[in-house]
């Protein structure tokens, strides 16, 4: 009985939905399934579990290999980092005075220093993934589409904020951010001095921290979705046992 639950929940999540057929039919084809009328009779919970392990370990490497990558975030329009939006009086007063190739030069080395971050992302998502418990798949199968993610979201969001802040501060200083920074700031305070308006300072660590995460978990959920669609995706046996039914 349980093994009927864990592939009514995955066909739920795995199968795409036309108007011919509604999602009793698909239940119904479940249940034919689990009592032996399919291929996906032989799966245990067991096997279930480590299947959506194995997703989301391959979501998360994948997710961090296309991060880190040269130009990972710069030319991801999915994931680019902005500039600071609390900062955006800078951008404007420095592009004002013939600064524009600062502020094009700080925003490429905020972007990599993002994906230099990234390179470490995936042993902190593998090590999450290893703790996922059977009620936590249970919660998964049950889930949205992004249910998987936002598993792995939850579950390392905190952590990752605190592998990576360390990270992004070495990589700034690696890709010299403070170089291209630094004067935009400081022409932009100097200038509020003499109009008497206020001084801006924002921890760019901790916006490309967030943002760095931020489109991590965007591409691991692009990577969950192409595991669940896509059969050539499925990269490993217990994949294609799992999500092939």
């Amino acid at each position: 009985m349980k093994t009927i639950i864990f592939l009514l929940g995955i066909v739920f999540l795995t199968t795409n939905f036309t108007h011919a057929q509604g999602w009793q039919d698909k239940l119904k084809e479940a249940k034919n399934k689990a009592t032996g009328g399919g291929t996906g009779s032989g799966l245990t919970n067991d096997e279930i579990i480590a299947g959506l392990k194995e997703a989301l370990s391959v979501g998360a490497r994948n997710g961090a290999g296309l991060a880190s990558k040269a130009d990972g975030y710069y030319k991801n329009t999915l994931i680019f980092i902005p500039f600071p939006p609390e900062a955006i009086k800078v951008k404007n007063a420095a592009e004002k005075v013939g600064m524009k190739g600062k502020v094009d030069e700080f925003i490429m080395t905020m972007n990599h220093a993002a994906e230099e971050a990234a390179k470490e992302a995936a042993d902190v998502f593998i090590t999450a993934v290893k703790g996922m418990s059977v009620s936590d798949g249970m919660k998964i199968l049950k889930g949205a589409d992004n249910a998987a993610t936002e598993y792995l979201k939850s579950s390392t969001s905190s952590e990752l904020n605190q592998k990576f802040t360390p990270i992004v501060k070495s990589a700034t200083q690696k890709v010299q951010v403070t170089k291209y920074w630094e004067p935009l700031i400081n022409n932009y305070n100097k200038a509020s001095l003499l109009t008497g308006g206020e001084k801006i300072n924002p921890d760019l660590d901790a916006y490309i921290t967030d943002k760095a995460i931020e489109g991590l978990f965007k591409l691991i959920a692009q990577e969950e979705a192409k595991i669940r669609k896509d059969p050539v995706a499925r990269v490993s046996e217990i994949l294609k046992k799992v999500f092939g039914m």
